[in-house]
């Protein structure tokens, strides 16, 4: 009797996991519907039938949770590596400002106009280094965020979930991103 209560267990697990299987392809296919045509071309329902598959197991979840916080992490890291420059730069311009109006309170009449040269080149040259390092900084925070979208494409490859491989392809980028939707 144990045996075909099992069964019919079974049968059950099977008929629940098919039911949440066609619910996570369903909203994978609205999402996909909201993607412009050159994105929905790539997936395949195949592809999308794959990854609902691989959805069912709440490892996949997990996975994906954990990519995120780490995600955060870097971005708050780097929002605030940002504003501390910023900051710097700040600070800066303020103590630029200072010395030169200092130095024209005490600057004789008939030496104005040339200090006053001096103090626009100084000016220029500091602004100049400062756009340098806000360059600089964004360079390397969009340099850190590709690294990070690689090692998310290459964790969900290595879990097995379709359609995640490393690329380099903003478009491939763009697509992994709308995957990995916390809406599914």
């Amino acid at each position: 009797m144990d045996r075909y209560a099992s069964a019919g267990d079974e049968a059950a697990d099977r008929a629940r996991q098919q039911e949440r299987h066609y619910q996570l392809l369903s909203a994978l296919q609205s999402l996909v519907k909201e993607l412009p045509s050159s994105f929905q071309q790539r997936l395949s329902y195949t592809t999308l039938s794959d990854l609902a598959l691989a959805l069912l197991d709440g490892t996949v979840f997990e996975i994906v949770q954990g990519l995120l916080e780490i995600q955060h992490l870097t971005e708050k890291s780097l929002y605030n590596q940002r504003l501390r420059l910023q900051n710097e730069h700040r600070v800066l311009r303020q103590a630029l400002r200072q010395k030169h109006l200092e130095a024209q309170q005490t600057c004789r009449p008939h030496n104005l106009p040339v200090l006053q040269a001096t103090q626009q080149h100084e000016l220029e040259a500091m602004e100049h280094r400062i756009r340098e390092e806000q360059q600089a900084m964004d360079r390397k925070i969009v340099l850190e965020l590709d690294r990070k979208v690689a090692d998310q494409q290459s964790t969900l490859e290595k879990a097995g979930v379709a359609g995640f491989y490393v690329t380099t392809n903003p478009q491939r980028k763009v697509l992994c991103r709308t995957l990995n939707h916390p809406a599914v």
